[in-house]
């Protein structure tokens, strides 16, 4: 799989990137965080204890491992306080290994109040947000007025760049009673964590850098997935970042160079949480099992994740278009009960059929799947750690995929847990 990993999601995000990040950290130096916000989960499960984390990377799980935040993201600082709060108390100790670029734009509480207003406003063609803030932070970065975490040290800068959000967002700010619309309540907020921020920041780029020039290995982590991506995924139904891999490039200042190999997360069904086309979206019983069995809520907002088949059209694009070598196949074990299971590799739109995504994205709202049916194993294989142990049923699923996509497959997931992996 090569020492330098990038890992991506190559779904609507929810692919269990959390735990394949953590299994992978245990053989890494460094982990690092290039895009998203507070808006993405990682779920990991380590002696049956479960961990949750929104902008922290998964690797600060294991002792010693460096972990970054690179530029690419947005932070929500009070989130980050307590997501630091939540490590100290399960006695997990960040001192010396947590850092996070100085180019790092802010989510603040204005964000969350522009997107609540704004999704509102878009009554039942809402975007489905998880209204954390996000997408006005990443507005406020490309139009080049957002506040960075550099901008925290410089008091009077920081005071007058707040000062301007009332030019440009005179709409939300003024005139409003709610407390995210009061721009000096933030800016004595903010100054609360300069003494946390300070030991924490660095240039993340010149880092990497140099760890790669010393043989440090060093896994990219990537939140959401391909086909949020701002650019590539189904707009605009979409993240506001780049979860692809050009946001592993941008979103942490690295060279192409660095990264020795590309792991696409891919769950061995689909689903996806807010609005937004979804050809394989299952609105019956069958979902509503996959839903059940593979608990499908959100770990940002708890919010149930609509279900369906495995979509291999959606992952032929998404493969191809990071360079996937290998992918990890997760959540497998959800298909235990089902005595056949079926996987889209086509689709059907106004009579012709369409062995790769439609131009218009949109369309993807109109098209019919066409399935292949493969067979069930109708047994649990939850815990299984060695291929060889597996159903035959379940090696001709994993095989299928793998040929279709002509990538190989770098592990299994067979449940939760750490330990409950095959690899490959």
């Amino acid at each position: 799989m090569g020492k330098n990993k990038v890992i991506l999601g190559c779904q609507w995000g929810d692919e269990g990137k959390g735990k394949i990040v953590d299994l992978l950290a245990a053989d890494s130096d460094i982990i690092a965080r290039f895009q998203g916000g507070a808006n993405a989960g990682h779920t990991i499960v380590v002696n049956g204890k479960q961990y949750i984390l929104h902008l922290i990377p998964s690797g600060i799980i294991h002792p010693g491992k460096q972990c970054f935040i690179g530029n690419g993201v947005v932070l929500d600082p009070f989130a980050f306080k307590e997501e630091l709060e939540f490590l100290v108390e399960h006695g997990i100790d960040y001192s010396g290994r947590l850092w996070i670029s100085p180019a790092t734009n802010l989510v603040l509480p204005y964000h969350k109040l522009i997107e609540d207003v704004e999704e509102n406003r878009r009554g039942t063609k809402n975007l489905g947000t998880t209204k954390r803030g996000i997408g006005p932070a990443y507005v406020d970065k490309v139009a080049r007025h957002g506040i960075r975490v550099i901008d925290l040290f410089a008091p009077e800068r920081l005071r007058k760049r707040l000062e301007f959000q009332k030019t440009i967002k005179s709409q939300y700010l003024t005139g409003s009673d709610d407390e995210r619309a009061d721009l000096n309540w933030i800016y004595e907020s903010l100054m609360t964590l300069v003494e946390l921020f300070q030991p924490l920041v660095k240039d993340i780029s010149l880092a990497l850098y140099d760890a790669y020039k010393t043989n440090k290995s060093i896994l990219f982590e990537g939140a959401q997935g391909t086909m949020l991506d701002v650019d590539l995924g189904t707009y605009p139904y979409t993240t506001s970042s780049n979860t692809t891999i050009g946001g592993a490039l941008t979103g942490l200042g690295i060279s192409p160079k660095m990264i020795d190999s590309v792991i696409g997360v891919v769950k061995a069904y689909t689903t996806r949480v807010g609005a937004g086309p979804f050809p394989t979206e299952l609105i019956d019983e069958t979902g509503e099992k996959l839903q059940q069995a593979g608990n499908e809520f959100g770990a940002s907002t708890g919010r149930p994740r609509r279900c369906g088949w495995l979509d291999l059209v959606v992952l032929k694009h998404t493969t191809r278009i990071n360079g996937v070598d290998s992918i990890a196949v997760t959540k497998l074990d959800v298909l235990d009960k089902f005595e056949e299971i079926k996987v889209c590799t086509r689709y059907e739109h106004e009579g012709n059929t369409l062995e790769n995504l439609p131009l218009d994205l949109a369309e993807l709202n109109y098209v019919k799947p066409i399935y292949e049916t493969l067979k069930g194993w109708n047994t649990s294989i939850k815990g299984i750690t060695k291929y060889d142990n597996l159903p035959e049923e379940t090696k001709a699923y994993i095989k299928y995929i793998a040929d279709f996509l002509e990538v190989d497959i770098a592990l299994v997931s067979t449940g939760p847990g750490r330990e409950e992996t095959i690899l490959f």
